[in-house]
């Protein structure tokens, strides 16, 4: 292997920040550079001996360790006159050599590999993280990039010393030269596709155009792979239907079907068949039918590996979910009972709906099992999120967000910088939803409508302005004044 010196353009993004630590782990010398540079990515690149700088000025070059032998360029990263990609003009007039991240993953890193790729509009972070926890445990030493920390691992990326390589697999455009999918440099020999919906109205017209995308994925499976496909999901039909050039392995049917894999019972704890035989059983902390339909996923993909499916569920039960999804945040003594808040990473209406939902689940189950918090009564759930990525600042879904939020007990959104009306968008929730412009107020209204017992869900795809550790802070204060 040739050691190189790469430049990463906008280095703290999970991708790229994860494809950073896989060159650095490669023995290559890797800096980077990105508009905010800041924890927690910037102390995992920190730690693994990589430089960092804030901004994208030329004069960089100067302080850098030697020429580079290659600039690294995420998608985060434009044209334009004004400056503010400065570099990235200097590298374009010089003719210095710079290629997109996922190109440069394939080139480096996918070659000669087994590579398992996971697609869909949800639930790919997780599922990624649950078949390389399964590969893990079958001993085969996997390598991986996750768009999150799995906490089995306790990093997003590593090269791994086996033959298998699992990718979060985005459909999101690869650099401002490359607007293909990133997913299509992948070129997996096992795919998941978990499922699809309108999303990244950025960048796609509509939910026509994604499916465009994943067929040009489907065309790069080789016959001797494998597609995993849900069942249920009625745009990858018509995925399939364009064109399927490998074997198929069917999950997510809700009734009998030959060969396809299906869940019986609860999220929690439910048997694995395929048809009408049992295979394996799952029972694990999890929550939500969509983290069922993530394991089935995981499962058939790890079989494609040898992978037998009892051994794969059974696996599960030591699976440690990925950070921010449902995770909790902190308990606070609250009234006489106690308060949870929880940190997860929806953003998506239907990912909204589906966190809310296996929450609800979950408080439910407890409490039909006895098990009580203080508050007296059914406890509640205070969802609490901001429309934050790109999709929803266009405003694309906002009439899908009452019924992204119809199980939670009072709504709460955050609506600084949105170019639509978000209390107009919520009017049909009526004074069960409330919108503040800035996280202050928001905090204060939260905590002045919270009761012991319950449940506040935070949901966002961004920091949200550190709004857990507020909420957390400003709970305890209340309690303390109460008894001063």
């Amino acid at each position: 292997m040739t050691v190189m010196h790469i430049h990463i353009l906008g280095i703290c993004g999970t991708f790229m920040g994860g494809l950073a630590a896989l060159a650095r782990e490669a023995g290559h010398r890797v800096t980077g550079c990105d508009a905010n540079v800041y924890p927690p990515m910037s102390d995992q690149l920190r730690s693994l001996g990589i430089e960092l700088i804030e901004g994208y000025a030329v004069d960089q070059l100067a302080a850098l360790p030697g020429q580079p032998d290659m600039f690294v360029i995420g998608n985060v990263v434009g044209r334009g006159n004004d400056g503010r990609y400065a570099l990235m003009e200097h590298i374009l007039d010089a003719g210095l050599p710079y290629t997109s991240g996922p190109q440069w993953l394939a080139d480096h890193v996918l070659q000669g590999r087994h590579v398992l790729a996971v697609a869909g509009t949800h639930g790919k972070t997780t599922t990624t993280a649950m078949l390389a926890w399964i590969l893990e445990a079958a001993g085969l030493q996997p390598g991986f990039l996750v768009g999150g920390v799995p906490s089995n691992f306790g990093v997003s990326a590593r090269l791994g010393s086996g033959k298998a390589f699992v990718i979060e697999a985005d459909e999101y455009d690869t650099a401002f030269f490359d607007k293909r999918s990133k997913f299509v440099h992948y070129h997996p020999r096992t795919l998941v596709l978990n499922n699809l919906e309108y999303d990244h109205a950025d960048i796609f017209p509509d939910v026509e155009a994604i499916e465009t995308q994943f067929h040009h994925l489907m065309r790069t499976v080789p016959a001797s792979g494998r597609v995993v496909v849900n069942i249920r999901d009625a745009h990858l039909k018509k995925v399939l239907a364009r064109g399927c050039w490998s074997s198929v392995q069917q999950f997510g049917a809700r009734k009998e079907e030959p060969g396809a894999l299906r869940a019986r019972g609860e999220p929690n704890a439910f048997d694995v068949l395929r048809g009408s035989l049992k295979v394996g059983r799952v029972e694990w902390a999890l929550v939500g039918e969509h983290n069922q339909l993530n394991a089935l996923a995981a499962i058939a993909a790890a079989e494609h590996l040898g992978v037998a499916v009892d051994q794969a569920a059974a696996s599960l039960a030591r699976f440690d979910n990925v950070k921010r999804r449902l995770e909790l945040s902190g308990t606070v003594a609250f009234g006489g009972g106690n308060v949870k808040v929880y940190d997860d990473f929806a953003h998506h209406p239907t990912a909204m709906r589906t966190t809310v939902n296996g929450l609800r689940r979950k408080l439910d189950k407890a409490e039909n099992n006895g098990g009580k918090n203080g508050g007296g009564g059914r406890e509640r759930i205070l969802a609490v999120f901001e429309p934050r990525s790109n999709t929803m600042k266009l405003g694309s879904m906002k009439s899908q967000l009452p019924w992204a939020l119809e199980e939670a007990d009072l709504s709460f959104c955050h609506s600084a910088n949105l170019g639509w009306d978000a209390a107009d968008a919520l009017k049909p929730m009526g004074a069960h939803a409330k919108v503040y412009d800035t996280i202050e107020r928001l905090v204060d209204a939260v905590v002045r409508a919270a009761r012991p017992g319950d449940h506040i869900l935070c949901m966002s795809n961004g920091g949200f302005g550190g709004i857990h550790a507020k909420l957390l802070a400003a709970l305890a204060a209340r309690t303390a004044a109460a008894g001063a």
